[in-house]
């Protein structure tokens, strides 16, 4: 069911987030097909799988102005709820991680842009190598900094753990509650 422009503040927006290798996409993608709904993807990976030299500063304010118009575009098809695969949160953790700072229209984007529900994904997933990713032995150290994130903002977050069930079920429950749903 497609959602009318005089509507679309009815959607909930639910973001996935957490460090590299989490299952985020794998989670993202499952709950936009177990709510019929849709989902946006990590824009990040498209973008760096695109360039021919290694990414700079700039590029990450590219990335989140991309990752934030496909919210923009996607929102218009969803059901009741969007499920957003990372936000301009991901993208500060990261600048302030490699570059000492984050560019202050990272920053517009995060604080303008209100999500009603994060699910953080804790690091209990087996690592898997990919081209993409730079940091197997700092996902407990980036899982602290997005959940001190999350706190210090006071965001509605949950924290996903366990095995992908588990993680799912978990993810079902939180999303049913802010619908205003029984939890199956």
């Amino acid at each position: 069911m497609q959602a009318s422009p005089s509507d679309l503040s009815h959607i909930k927006k639910v973001v996935v987030i957490g460090p590299e290798c989490t299952g985020k996409s794998d989670l993202s993608k499952f709950l936009a097909d177990h709510f019929k709904t849709a989902w946006v993807e990590e824009y990040a990976r498209a973008y760096l799988n695109r360039l021919t030299l290694p990414y700079e500063k700039v590029d990450l304010t590219k990335i989140a102005h991309g990752q934030a118009r496909m919210e923009d575009e996607w929102i218009i098809d969803a059901n009741q709820v969007l499920i957003c695969d990372t936000n301009a949160l991901v993208v500060k953790v990261w600048s302030e991680f490699k570059y000492g700072d984050c560019d202050k229209e990272i920053l517009r984007l995060l604080d303008e842009r209100k999500y009603d529900l994060y699910l953080l994904t804790y690091i209990d997933v087996p690592w898997q190598d990919d081209p993409l990713r730079e940091h197997p032995d700092k996902r407990e150290f980036f899982w602290n900094i997005f959940k001190a994130e999350l706190e210090k903002r006071k965001a509605n977050f949950v924290e996903v753990r366990g095995e992908r069930e588990e993680r799912r079920k978990k993810s079902i429950d939180a999303i049913q509650q802010l619908l205003g749903q029984q939890p199956t």
